[in-house]
């Protein structure tokens, strides 16, 4: 298998494709944490566009797979990547996972022990009030690292306490007999700067082509005001504003230092996969993207 992860805007569906149609036999798996929801689209930035390469379209997974409003867990996501990686691989062709979610990525490439964690009412009880500074300080105390780039929210922070408190209480350990995959990792790095930059364009771009009326229309169609809250960054601030809670200004402007924040800490999450044994190989991101492609080949070969 190979692995395309990195920071959000650095272009990581694009190098994806265009390998994947290099190659000729290529299908993408997608990691990551929003984009399986149907009907959140500008927002989680799916570009769809991207998998028609050359007039040849590229097969994509794990895109478009549950209702908007509902959850989606890494138990779920290591579940449904196991099915599409057999079914891919049974049909002799290759796998590209691809995604920015850090933890979605690494219980794959580190064959994490998952099972459903069930709601701990007690738990959630005792949580509720907390502040999100209060709930990350609790949340770091646990051995286990959690994916801590998607905690953005109260709601988030106490779900993931209740899944460390879970795996403590039962003592079960993070590997399991799931299969082995080898995987070539490649990571797009690209100057902190051009990130901030690219993160900037690509949301004044996603408001311009409808993200307000997106999230409307989630709206309009039944999904809670507070589960879209949940899904935090683009949703949770479109709904604040659409709710009346944030003036549109505000909330383009803590939208975009939302989305910076969240960068970084994908970075610091990839970094944490380094020295947890996932080796990383980094290439430059600002090169075009044929020539990334046929790196990430040489290093294959």
């Amino acid at each position: 298998m190979i692995t395309i992860l990195g920071p959000t805007a650095c272009g990581k569906t694009a190098v994806a494709t265009q390998l994947a149609a290099q190659l000729g036999n290529a299908e993408i798996i997608s990691a990551d944490s929003r984009q399986v929801f149907r009907g959140m689209d500008i927002g989680t930035g799916k570009d769809l566009s991207d998998y028609e390469v050359g007039g040849k379209h590229i097969p994509y997974h794990l895109i478009d797979i549950a209702e908007a409003g509902t959850k989606y867990s890494v138990f779920e996501f290591q579940r449904d990547f196991l099915r599409a990686y057999k079914n891919i691989c049974s049909r002799a062709r290759e796998v590209i996972l691809c995604g920015g979610t850090g933890l979605y990525i690494e219980s794959v490439l580190r064959a994490y022990r998952l099972v459903e964690v069930p709601v701990n009412p007690t738990l959630r009880e005792r949580l509720e009030g907390k502040t999100l500074e209060e709930l990350t300080a609790l949340l770091a105390t646990y051995k286990r690292l959690h994916n801590t780039t998607d905690v953005d929210t109260a709601r988030r922070a106490i779900r993931a306490i209740e899944i460390e408190d879970y795996y403590k209480e039962h003592h079960i350990d993070e590997t399991q007999p799931f299969p082995v995959i080898p995987s070539l990792t490649i990571g797009l790095d690209i100057p902190r700067e051009l990130r901030r930059e690219r993160i900037s364009q690509r949301l004044r771009k996603r408001l311009e082509e409808g993200m307000v009326e997106e999230v409307q229309r989630l709206l309009d169609s039944g999904v809670a005001p507070e589960a879209l809250i949940s899904y935090g960054l683009e949703y949770r601030y479109l709904t604040l504003y659409l709710t009346g809670q944030l003036a549109y200004d505000e909330m383009v402007r803590e939208l975009e230092i939302a989305i910076h924040q969240f960068a970084k800490r994908q970075m610091t999450y990839f970094r944490g996969m380094e020295r947890r044994g996932v080796e990383i190989h980094w290439v430059d991101a600002t090169r075009p993207k044929e020539e990334i492609v046929e790196e990430i080949i040489h290093y294959g070969n």
